[in-house]
C-alpha cells in the first residue's frame, strides 16, 4: 500500500493539537500550540492552525503530496456541510468560513465538526464508547461540550445544531455565560466556571493555591489536581460545585435518552477524571428514574487528548 497521510486538529480555547495519521490509523507525529484566543480575531487563531500543519508537515519529513485531508474541529455551533463556524464562544469567530480558508492554502480536502461531537464520535469508533449504540458524552474543558450517538450514528439535528447540552440552563439566577446567557452547565462546571467561583473566593479574602494558577485565565488541569491534592479548600469547593451541577445535568440527559453510555471526557476529566467520576457517581441517583438509571453505564474516556483527532479521521474516512 503507497504511504498516504491525513491530518487532524483539535482546536480549543486555549490550544491547537495536530496529529499526522498514517493510512494504518497511527499517530506518526504530533504538535501542540497555544490557540492564544483571548481578544484575538479569527485570522490571528487561523495563523496558528496554519503554522501547526505547516510545521507537522515539514518536521514529521512526509511527502507534502501524500497528503490526503485535513480534518479540525471547533468548539460550538458548525454548518459541517459548508464548514463554516457559525458561532464559538470560547474563540473569536462567527460565520467564520474555515473550510473555503484551508482548502485555498493547502490545497486538499477539508472537514470541520463540533469538537465535543468529534470527541465522542472518536471514542465511539476507537476508545471506551466502542461497541455501545447509545452515547451521551460530556466533555469537560475551558467550556463544557455535549456529543450524542444515537443508534449507532453521530446525531447532530437540524443544520448540525445539536447536542449543545454544556448550554442547558440549570439555574436561570446563576453565574453568566459566555454564550450570553445565565446558569448554564458550562458556567458551573467548565475550566471557565470554575475559575470564576475560584476567583470570587479570592475577592471574598480566602487563600488557595490555585490564586496563581488562575491570574492568566482559566488553570490548567494539572494545577487543579495538585490543589486537589493537597486538600485546597477553595479548589475542593470549585469541583464539588462543578460536580453537583454535572450529575444535575447527567440525570436529565439520562432521563430524556436512556443511553446504553454516559461518557466523560475533556482535559479536566483526563487530568482529575476519577476524583469528578467519583462525586458525579454518589449525586446522579438523586436526579433521575431508578428504571432508566439501571441500565445507563457512566465511565471515562479512554483516547484523552486523541478522543477529537480519531474523531476527526472517522469524519475523514467517513465512518
Amino acid at each position: 500500500m503507497a504511504a498516504s497521510y491525513n491530518i487532524c486538529l483539535d482546536v480549543g480555547g486555549t490550544k491547537v493539537l495536530g496529529a499526522i495519521f498514517n493510512e494504518k490509523n497511527e499517530i506518526i507525529y504530533r504538535l501542540k500550540k497555544r490557540s492564544k484566543s483571548g481578544g484575538d480575531t479569527s485570522a490571528d487563531v487561523e495563523k496558528v492552525i496554519i503554522s501547526v500543519v505547516e510545521e507537522m508537515i515539514r518536521d514529521s519529513g512526509i511527502d507534502r503530496s501524500k497528503l490526503k485531508a485535513i480534518a479540525s474541529c471547533a468548539p460550538g455551533v458548525i454548518d459541517q456541510e459548508r464548514g463554516v463556524v457559525l458561532f464559538a464562544p470560547n474563540l473569536p469567530w462567527k460565520d467564520y468560513d474555515m473550510a473555503s480558508s484551508m482548502r485555498k492554502k493547502f490545497g486538499v480536502p477539508f472537514f470541520v465538526g463540533n469538537d465535543v461531537n468529534l470527541g465522542v464520535y472518536g471514542e465511539y469508533h476507537y476508545g471506551a464508547a466502542k461497541g455501545y449504540k447509545n452515547i451521551v458524552g460530556f466533555f469537560v474543558g475551558t467550556g463544557m461540550g455535549g456529543g450524542l450517538v444515537l443508534n449507532g450514528s453521530l446525531f447532530t439535528g437540524n443544520q448540525f445544531k445539536a447536542a449543545e447540552y454544556g448550554h442547558m440552563i440549570l439555574d436561570p439566577e446563576g453565574p453568566l455565560c459566555n454564550c450570553g446567557q445565565r446558569g448554564c452547565l458550562e458556567a458551573f462546571s467548565s475550566k471557565q466556571g470554575m475559575t470564576a467561583y475560584i476567583r470570587q473566593q479570592i475577592t471574598r479574602g480566602r487563600k488557595t493555591m490555585m490564586e496563581e494558577a488562575i491570574q492568566d485565565g482559566v488553570f490548567r488541569s494539572k494545577k487543579l489536581k495538585r490543589a486537589l491534592e493537597a486538600g485546597d479548600q477553595v479548589a475542593v469547593e470549585a469541583v464539588d460545585r462543578a460536580c453537583h451541577w454535572l450529575a444535575v445535568a447527567t440525570g436529565n440527559m439520562i432521563n430524556t435518552i436512556s443511553p446504553d453510555l454516559i461518557l466523560f471526557g475533556g482535559g479536566v476529566m483526563e487530568a482529575v477524571g476519577d476524583i469528578f467520576l467519583q462525586k458525579i457517581l454518589a449525586e446522579v441517583d438523586r436526579y433521575c428514574l431508578p428504571a432508566i438509571r439501571s441500565s445507563v453505564e457512566i465511565k471515562l474516556a479512554s483516547l484523552g487528548d486523541d478522543s477529537i483527532l480519531y474523531g476527526d479521521l472517522a469524519m475523514i474516512k467517513g465512518l
